[in-house]
């Protein structure tokens, strides 16, 4: 569970639109850079990616 930022100027992503973005996670987990991760919400998956770059 996280809090998403989307660059500046980005309401909104649709199907099919690439974007890289900032995750704030609200409690640490285990990753590494170029980890494929699913965005989930109600139960659904909404979105995925790669862990791009990791900021401590």
């Amino acid at each position: 569970t996280g809090d998403i930022t989307l660059p500046e100027g980005v309401e909104m992503v649709m199907p099919g639109d690439n974007v890289q973005m900032t995750v704030e996670l609200i409690a640490p987990i285990a990753m590494d850079e170029g980890l494929r991760f699913a965005i989930r919400e109600g139960g659904r998956t909404v979105g995925a990616g790669v862990v791009a770059k990791i900021f401590a």
